[in-house]
């Protein structure tokens, strides 16, 4: 285990304010570090990726930041301003698993700006082994009444209802999208339209455009399912189909 950047013997939910005056500042002493520098020896493509996102508008998006840290498959701790408190959320990528002390729903219940995240690094929690946790799931968040969630439910939600309002980086672009069979949404809650749509694109492969215009759909409601979708890992994005080599072609010519 690392080091926290943060002292221990600190109230396990300190003020945000006073969260940011133990974090270390840039080199010019004008920013915070959002990274932590121990995160180069834990993966130094996973850092390249976060510092490279904190220098985009996404920099304390939540669902960004998760994302990432998913794709790499490397656990870390993301602490998150919500409200006035900074919560500390470790990710376990492998077994879909996320540690939160405080209750999910007092934590999702926070909307742009107040849920963002203001420092990240190496998981400072252990993962306990399996016996000493699991007996059952009894909801779409908590396992055994602890502290772990289902990091998939947690991700749908934010995908969602939370600030992003495009496609993440890793699914845009001209492209046609579809669902896999086997994906398994296990017990989240879905609405009619949610899963209507879910059926169709088992079904047939439909570009964004396309499932906006869908019943109860727009835009932004077409780009959050499919976010939700690719962090579930049901997403199936086909860039060389015919339709999307089109829309590539016609895009290419609308730039000149």
């Amino acid at each position: 285990m690392f080091d926290s950047t943060i002292p221990f013997g600190e109230p396990e939910l300190m003020r945000a304010s006073r969260f940011r005056r133990y974090l270390p500042q840039g080199d010019d002493g004008s920013a915070l570090v959002l990274v932590s520098p121990q995160m180069a020896s834990v993966s130094p493509s996973l850092m390249a990726d976060l510092e490279h996102g904190a220098k985009h508008e996404q920099r304390t998006e939540p669902l960004d930041v998760l994302a990432t840290c998913v794709r790499h498959a490397q656990p870390v701790t993301v602490h998150l301003q919500c409200g006035e408190r900074a919560v500390p959320l470790t990710l376990f990528p492998h077994e879909r698993l996320l540690h939160c002390s405080v209750p999910l729903d007092t934590l999702l219940a926070q909307r742009e700006p107040e849920l963002k995240v203001i420092h990240i690094e190496p998981a400072l929690l252990a993962l306990p082994g399996e016996s000493a946790w699991y007996r059952g799931r009894p909801g779409p968040y908590a396992i055994a009444g602890m502290c772990f969630h289902s990091l998939g439910a947690v991700l749908w939600d934010l995908a969602l209802h939370g600030g992003r309002h495009e496609l993440l980086p890793e699914i845009t672009g001209p492209a046609l999208y579809r669902v896999t069979y086997g994906l398994d949404m296990g017990d989240t809650a879905m609405s009619g339209t949610l899963l209507s749509a879910l059926y169709r694109l088992r079904r047939e492969s439909s570009r964004l455009r396309d499932i906006a215009t869908w019943p109860g759909f727009d835009r932004d409601r077409a780009v959050r399912l499919l976010n939700g979708l690719y962090l579930q890992s049901g997403l199936i994005v086909s860039r060389s189909h015919p339709d999307a080599l089109r829309d590539s072609w016609f895009g290419s010519l609308g730039h000149r």
